[in-house]
């Protein structure tokens, strides 16, 4: 896909400032929303529930979630 349709001021139309939460004081990060990087560009996204898996510079449809720093150790029987 062409970049030119996917500019970066389309993007923030709509969510360009955070809102506090009703609890008081989350800014951009909530429990609700997951960061993805993208297959294509390699650029961070937050993606909600209801948003569409796309990435929001390129248009790209394969997003991959992002690796956290905590490790997390199961124990599988």
């Amino acid at each position: 896909m062409s970049q030119e349709g996917f500019e970066n001021n389309s993007v923030m139309d709509g969510n360009s400032t955070p809102t506090p939460s009703a609890a008081g004081g989350s800014t951009k990060t909530s429990s609700s929303s997951m960061i993805y990087i993208c297959g294509e560009c390699h650029n961070e996204n937050e993606i909600r529930p209801k948003d569409a898996i796309r990435c929001r510079e390129c248009g790209y449809r394969i997003l991959y979630k992002k690796r956290c720093r905590k490790l997390m150790v199961y124990d599988a029987r």
